[in-house]
């Protein structure tokens, strides 16, 4: 009888529960809705870790550019992308964590009462001109990609669009983004992780990432740069204090990548390359002491590019570069000056000399590094350096001050050394490819959208890594 009774008992919490029984699966403390600056903070996390990490699951540029080198296992330095998966990794990281979060802060944002007119513009501006500095870097990795029919979940195997045609519209987009910031107002404010809110500075790295493209297309079609480039310069980076910083803190899990991959991880993978090393001692570059290590002599020495190598022999990235909270750039000064340098020496009107704004390059990364203005006069009297009477033509001039004030963005120098063919690296003895002008497509695009993949092969003249995209004219 107590049994049947206990059976009752339950029976009839169960019988009153049953409406109720789905919330059982419930987390009481999950989020039930994303806001749009949670999207576009996450965003501008993952787009930073990808162009900071050194992994070499994702982030081989640093090798590509010779800034480093590998110790034991060498496979990235002797230019093997395949083994690792490595495109297919870049590929996911930019579409699936950078650009779908961005678009769906700007689709939130358009539908959210909470905020004028004003506000929303400017937050969907900010998501727009994020999103072209992405789909700027995978056309510049790729060539022709997904792009007008990507990010639409009805659209499981999208087509690729011709990259001209996707770098013509990058520039629309920008030029509207730029049109309907309102600098009185606020936009993401709090989660805007670059700039802290400050629209006027998200004006002018939209006008960088223009200079970025003007240049691009500057052996491609040298008009349509000159137009582009003239009206980014109006409104670009005028000191350090302009810089598209990342701040990273001192603990995990919103740390600098380099911190990860090089202390936490407890691994020793990777020394400084000769390649550089060597040409910065031919120069006496006084950012040496900044950038590395001593090595095991006391002096400042980088492994052989390409081979095996001892760690404890050669200089590493200096104790700064490797600290927790150390931050991350996705665009400078120094960047800004050397490109409009190379504007000027292509006879463009930017206002001011090639030389001028050479000097200019040269000392913003001198002095953001940490360097001071005597060593700017300095190495500025180097014959070597000296615009006037360093060796070669503008863009041997300008494509080894640019490597050189790029150390820690191996991407942006990756690309630079492409369009300029300085600097002039080292081969690897024992190479497993060829130097990559582009990445290959992901396997999975060649398994699960076939037929628009081998359009897109086709179209830019087979999926290689020796393949030129169209801007790459050398």
């Amino acid at each position: 009888m107590k049994n049947k009774f206990i059976y009752l008992i339950l029976f009839s919490l169960g019988f009153f529960a049953c409406d109720d029984l789905t919330d059982i699966n419930v987390n009481p403390k999950a989020a039930t809705k994303v806001e749009a600056v949670t999207l576009f903070s996450n965003a501008q996390k993952n787009l930073v870790d990808q162009m900071t990490t050194p992994s070499v699951n994702t982030g081989i540029f640093r090798l590509l550019s010779q800034y480093w080198t590998e110790t034991t296992y060498t496979d990235e330095s002797r230019y093997d992308l395949n083994t690792r998966n490595i495109p297919r990794n870049f590929w996911n990281v930019l579409y699936r964590d950078v650009l779908r979060d961005l678009k769906e802060a700007s689709d939130l944002a358009a539908v959210d009462p909470s905020i004028n007119e004003a506000t929303r513009a400017n937050q969907q501006a900010q998501s727009e001109i994020l999103a072209v500095y992405t789909w700027l870097a995978l056309v510049a990795t790729f060539g022709d990609i997904p792009y007008s029919e990507s990010l639409d979940f009805n659209k499981s195997a999208p087509v690729y669009d011709d990259a001209a045609t996707i770098i013509d519209d990058l520039v629309s987009r920008l030029d509207q983004a730029i049109a309907n910031i309102s600098e009185g107002d606020s936009g993401f404010d709090g989660g805007d992780l670059l700039y802290g809110g400050d629209l006027g500075a998200w004006k002018k790295f939209a006008n960088g990432i223009k200079l970025r493209i003007g240049l691009l297309l500057a052996d491609q079609n040298s008009a349509k740069a000159a137009t582009i480039i003239q009206q980014a310069a109006t409104n670009v980076f005028t000191s350090n204090a302009d810089n598209a910083v990342f701040q990273y803190l001192s603990s995990p899990p919103n740390t600098n990548p380099i911190w990860v991959n090089l202390v936490q991880s407890g691994r020793q993978d990777f020394v400084v390359a000769n390649t550089l090393v060597d040409y910065m001692e031919s120069v006496n570059d006084p950012r040496i002491p900044l950038y590395f290590t001593k090595d095991a002599d006391g002096g400042y020495s980088g492994g052989i590019y390409g081979t095996s190598n001892n760690y404890a022999t050669f200089s590493k990235p200096s104790d700064a570069i490797q600290a927790p909270d150390f931050e991350a750039l996705l665009m400078d000064y120094a960047e800004i000056e050397l490109s409009l340098a190379e504007a000027a020496a292509r006879g463009i009107a930017v206002g001011g000399t090639a030389e001028e704004h050479y000097n200019k390059g040269i000392e913003a990364s001198i002095l953001y590094w940490g360097g001071s203005a005597g060593d700017v006069t300095s190495y500025l009297a180097n014959p070597a350096v000296a615009y006037t009477t360093a060796a070669g033509d503008f863009k041997q001039k300008i494509g080894y001050q640019k490597w050189l004030a790029l150390y820690n963005r191996g991407f942006e120098a990756w690309i630079d050394q492409r369009r300029l063919d300085y600097p002039v690296l080292n081969a690897p003895s024992e190479p497993l490819g060829s130097y990559p002008l582009r990445f290959t497509y992901p396997v999975d695009e060649q398994n699960l959208n076939k037929i628009n993949y081998d359009a897109a092969s086709s179209a830019i003249g087979g999926d290689m890594v020796t393949t030129r995209i169209f801007w790459d004219m050398q």
